[in-house]
C-alpha cells in the first residue's frame, strides 16, 4: 500500500502528554496556544531534555480554550528557521503540525510548530493575555481598561503584574509606529523599527518635498522622549530619536546640525537640512567607523567636507596628495618654503660667513675700526647657529615636496 504524503494528511495527534487531556480532538491544523515557558539558554529546567542548544527557542505551551494545569506541557519549535520573533510568556501564538527529522522513516511523523504572535493588543511591545483576565489579581485590575475592539490594552496605574518571562520589563510609553498607506513596518518591542515608506505630502516629517510614492527606508533604534500613553502612535523624528539611517529619494530631512560652517568653500553645498535629493543621514549621539582588516575608504564626487570644533588625526603616518593645499583659510597666498632646500641654502650661507670672519681675524687695523677682535667674536657665534641651524629646525614629522 502506498504511503501517504503531503501536509493535507497530517492532523495533530490527541495531546498524549501525561496530565494533559488526552482526549482532546482538534478539527483543524491550526491552532491557538498560550505561552507558558520559552528555552532560551541552559537555564530551562527542560533544556537537555528539549535539545539544549538545538531546543533553542521552543516553548511550552497551554490550550487556549482548554487551559489544564500540568507540571508536564507540551511543547512547539519555531516554524521559520531564519526569522525568528521569539514569543513572551502569556502571549497566544498559532501552532502548525508539520513534518519532523523522522519523515524518512515514517512519511506521517510530525511535530508541533508555532509561528506568529497573535496581535491581541495590536501593541509591537507585547500581546499578552493570562490565563484567568476575569479575575486578575488587585494589582492588575486597573491594567484592563476596557476599549473598543481593537484597541491596545492601555495601563492607567504606569504599571503591571502580567508575568511575561523573567527578565523581560514592560514598560507604559513604547509607542507604535503611525502607519501611512503602503507602508511595510517591521517594529521590534523597544521602540526599535525599520519602515519601507514613502512620501504623503505634509503627513510627517520626511514629506514636505518630492510627490507621494517616493520611497524611502527609515531605520530606528530607540524612540527617544514620549509621553506615558504608549497606546498613542508616533512617527520617526531624526531629533528625537536615540539613533537612525535614514535612505531618501526626494525628501527633505530637518536634521538639526550643531556645526555647519562652510567658510572654506567657494561654492558650498547646500546645507544639510535643505538637501532634496537623494541621500543617506546617519544621526546618533556618536558615530563610530571601524575597519579591523582593510581600509576605511571615502570617495566624493565633489568635495569632502568636515565640520567639528576640532578635526583631530591621530596616525603613525598621514599623507596629503593634492596639487594644492591652502593652509589657513581658501585666500591663502604665501608659500610654504621647502624646509631641506631652504636649511641647505642658509647653510651655505652661514659657510661663506664662517670663512670670511675667519680672514678678517688676521687684518690687522690700520687706523679704521678694530675688524679682528669683532671677527673673533662673530665666528664662534655663526658656528653656534649654523649647528643650530642644521640640526634643529627640521621637523621629523612634517614633510612637502
Amino acid at each position: 500500500m502506498a504511503r501517504k504524503t503531503g501536509m493535507a494528511f497530517f492532523q495533530p495527534p490527541p495531546l498524549n502528554t501525561e496530565g494533559v487531556n488526552k482526549s482532546t480532538k482538534v478539527d483543524t491544523l491550526i491552532r491557538a496556544v498560550r505561552v507558558k515557558s520559552i528555552v532560551l539558554d541552559e537555564d530551562h529546567p527542560r533544556f537537555r531534555e528539549l535539545g539544549e542548544w538545538n531546543g533553542l527557542g521552543t516553548i511550552e505551551y497551554e490550550l487556549v480554550e482548554n487551559p489544564i494545569s500540568s507540571p508536564i506541557l507540551p511543547t512547539a519549535k519555531p516554524l521559520y528557521p531564519d526569522n525568528k520573533s521569539y514569543p513572551l510568556k502569556n502571549e497566544i501564538v498559532f501552532l502548525l503540525y508539520l513534518p519532523d527529522t523522522s519523515i524518512g522513516e515514517f512519511t506521517t511523523s510530525g511535530i508541533s510548530y508555532y509561528m506568529s504572535v497573535i496581535s491581541l493588543w495590536n501593541h509591537p511591545h507585547h500581546n499578552a493575555f493570562p490565563t484567568n483576565p476575569n479575575n486578575p489579581l488587585p494589582s492588575q485590575q486597573k491594567d484592563y481598561v476596557e476599549v473598543g475592539a481593537g484597541s491596545v490594552r492601555r495601563i492607567t496605574d504606569q504599571s503591571s503584574e502580567i508575568d511575561l518571562g523573567k527578565t523581560f520589563i514592560e514598560r507604559t510609553n513604547i509607542h507604535p509606529l503611525l502607519p501611512f498607506e503602503g507602508d511595510k513596518i517591521f517594529e521590534g518591542r523597544w521602540g526599535n523599527s525599520i519602515r519601507l515608506g514613502s512620501t504623503v505630502l505634509d503627513k510627517n516629517l520626511w514629506s514636505s518635498t518630492g510627490e507621494s510614492g517616493d520611497p524611502i527606508l527609515i531605520l530606528r533604534n530607540g524612540q527617544g522622549e514620549q509621553s506615558e500613553k504608549g497606546w498613542i502612535p508616533v512617527t520617526e523624528d531624526v531629533n528625537n530619536d536615540d539613533s537612525s539611517i535614514y535612505l531618501t529619494s526626494t525628501q527633505q530631512i530637518p536634521v538639526d546640525i550643531n556645526n555647519e560652517n562652510y567658510t572654506s568653500y567657494t561654492n558650498p553645498p547646500k546645507n544639510i537640512n535643505q538637501y532634496t535629493g537623494k541621500q543617506i543621514i546617519l544621526n546618533s549621539g556618536r558615530l563610530v567607523f571601524n575597519s579591523n582588516e582593510d581600509h576605511i575608504l571615502i570617495n566624493s564626487y565633489t568635495s569632502f567636507g568636515v565640520n567639528a570644533s576640532s578635526f583631530n588625526v591621530d596616525s603613525p603616518e598621514s599623507i596629503i596628495h593634492s596639487n594644492k593645499i591652502y593652509l589657513g583659510g581658501k585666500n591663502a597666498n604665501e608659500s610654504v618654503l621647502k624646509g631641506d632646500t631652504t636649511i641647505d641654502l642658509l647653510s651655505q650661507i652661514m659657510t661663506q660667513l664662517i670663512s670670511l670672519t675667519t680672514a678678517l681675524k688676521t687684518v690687522t687695523p690700520t687706523g679704521g675700526p678694530a675688524v679682528a677682535p669683532a671677527a673673533i667674536l662673530l665666528e664662534p657665534e655663526l658656528r653656534r647657529l649654523k649647528n643650530l641651524l642644521e640640526n634643529t629646525t627640521k621637523s621629523n614629522i612634517s614633510k612637502t615636496l
